[in-house]
């Protein structure tokens, strides 16, 4: 790695989605880690899955807040991320949201407007309900259709065209399933969420058509209480929507600049200004880590955020400083920032070994006479 140090030092942070990772996999509960890395970094590139925590939030002035597909758009060099000081954010509701659920979200964006100050459209109602469906693959990861997906697309470009949205959060009627095993378990911090999947091709299809931030709040039932629910999942269970979050992060989410761009600013972060990548071991087959794993930008992967996945850096190709916790992450950060090697703050080093010249490097040398002739 050869960053200049004249500029902002900056890392991104990925918990993938619906992997059910023990750090990042619930109701928000990757936010104290954004918020830890946030102090060591100059700037913090993010996403929603980590800083979305229902109606809890936190503001963090550093952090960009983007949407899954364009983080692996901006990792592969193809986006660039331009910050913002506000998005005028549209909202976009399922119509097969019940008329009564429909008022209790109306109402939280309503109080965004007036007790935060964001700015947001006129909403639109979806001419079809969305319908969607959840899935769960054979590695528990979990996923989701929609019967309507047509129908997102033209309430988005309704929000986009005729109200001038800069964002867009997406409200989606999910199906109730109070009695399944998946959401208990998830209620009593253990599993896989069964809603993220399902999140992630929402946003997903809305960013890659549009080019626009995105990020969705699920629309259902509120369930009963349950005195032993786990404190990691119970920012959902504090209300009759998810919204605020969504709200917030997406009211300065940065805008997408591509690369055919007539009018770059000085202001636009590209993929090769993100000096370190923080990931969960066992997650690093995403995208956004392949591309950043054949950059300059130092890999750090943290052994004790477990998840469904079986896809660690070695076998991915990549190489890393392999982590046991978040907080000696930070430790490397930390380094990494000042120029430093961590392996020199070990209680040894070991000393330097000696390898013998390329082949290619001995038939170079043997041909110098006839190259200076």
């Amino acid at each position: 790695m050869n960053p200049t140090c004249d500029r902002p030092y900056t890392v991104m942070l990925i918990v993938p989605t619906g992997v059910g990772a023990a750090i990042g996999g619930y109701a928000g509960d990757a936010l104290p880690v954004a918020r830890a890395i946030a102090q060591v970094a100059d700037r913090l590139i993010t996403h929603p899955n980590v800083l979305n925590g229902a109606q809890l939030y936190w503001p963090l002035p550093n952090a960009l807040y983007v949407e899954g597909y364009g983080l692996d758009q901006f990792a592969a060099g193809q986006w660039g991320l331009r910050p913002v000081r506000q998005n005028r954010v549209g909202l976009l509701l399922d119509a097969g949201i019940e008329p009564e659920l429909r008022w209790r979200h109306l109402q939280a964006a309503d109080a965004a407007r007036a007790t935060l100050g964001l700015s947001l459209t006129e909403y639109v109602v979806t001419d079809a309900p969305l319908g969607v469906s959840l899935q769960t693959a054979a590695s528990g990861a979990t996923w989701g259709t929609l019967q309507h997906p047509d129908s997102l697309l033209r309430g988005v470009e309704t929000l986009i065209t005729q109200v001038r949205a800069e964002a867009i959060a997406v409200v989606a009627r999910f199906p109730d399933d109070e009695g399944s095993n998946a959401l208990q378990d998830y209620r009593h911090g253990q599993g896989v969420d069964p809603l993220a999947g399902a999140e992630a091709v929402i946003s997903h299809l809305v960013v890659r058509t549009f080019q626009v931030p995105c990020a969705h709040a699920p629309a259902l039932s509120p369930l009963p209480l349950d005195p032993t629910l786990s404190p990691k999942s119970a920012a959902e269970e504090l209300g009759h929507t998810f919204l605020p979050c969504v709200l917030v992060g997406l009211s300065r989410a940065p805008q997408f600049v591509c690369q055919t761009n007539q009018n770059p600013l000085s202001q636009d972060i590209w993929a090769d200004q993100v000096d370190a990548l923080v990931i969960p071991a066992t997650a690093c087959g995403g995208s956004a880590v392949l591309s950043l794993g054949q950059t300059h930008t130092q890999i750090i992967t943290v052994a004790d955020n477990t998840t469904r996945m079986q896809a660690p850096a070695k076998a991915m190709g990549i190489r890393a400083i392999a982590v046991q916790s978040y907080l000696e992450a930070l430790g490397v950060l930390v380094a990494h920032r000042a120029g430093l090697n961590p392996a020199a703050l070990s209680p040894t080093v070991e000393t330097l070994r000696a390898i013998a010249p390329s082949a290619s490097l001995e038939s170079l040398t043997a041909n110098l006479p006839k190259m200076l002739a």
